[in-house]
């Protein structure tokens, strides 16, 4: 015998019309409009911010995995540039991976500033329009 749910003990889905009513009206004002859209730019940038910074990892990984090989190679050995491949020393290849390491890593920390800039200007806007309008904005991914 199955066990009997009663009406009241399930959560009642609002329908459309009834969530709205809810939820106090009110009016979007150009500043709030203006603060809207530079949200959503933000987190657009943080979102291209975020596909940068893991292509720059993998390539950091890719170089460090590059320098280890060459700890395990011979004297000379072929360095990629673009399409060319051009033969060097173990030495110099080496320090051009770490040259090429330190720069990316540069890149990757001025990537994460910029990300923690956006995240506490989001923090603060979400502050201020979840302050106005409740839950009747959606600030979330």
């Amino acid at each position: 015998m199955a066990p009997t749910v009663s009406p009241l003990s399930r959560p009642r889905q609002l329908k459309p019309s009834e969530a709205k009513e809810d939820l106090p009206e009110v009016e979007v004002r150009e500043e709030d409009q203006m603060l809207i859209n530079e949200f959503g730019r933000l987190n657009s940038r943080l979102h291209e911010l975020q596909a940068d910074s893991a292509a720059l990892k993998e390539k950091i990984e890719h170089l460090d995995d590059a320098t280890t090989e060459l700890m395990m190679g011979g004297d000379s050995v072929r360095l990629k540039l673009g399409d060319a491949f051009i033969d060097c020393s173990e030495d110099y290849a080496t320090e051009f991976c770490e040259k090429r390491q330190e720069r990316l890593q540069a890149q990757m920390d001025a990537i994460t500033a910029e990300e923690t800039t956006i995240l506490e200007r989001q923090k603060a806007l979400k502050k201020a329009l979840y302050g106005r309008f409740g839950a009747a904005i959606n600030l979330e991914e």
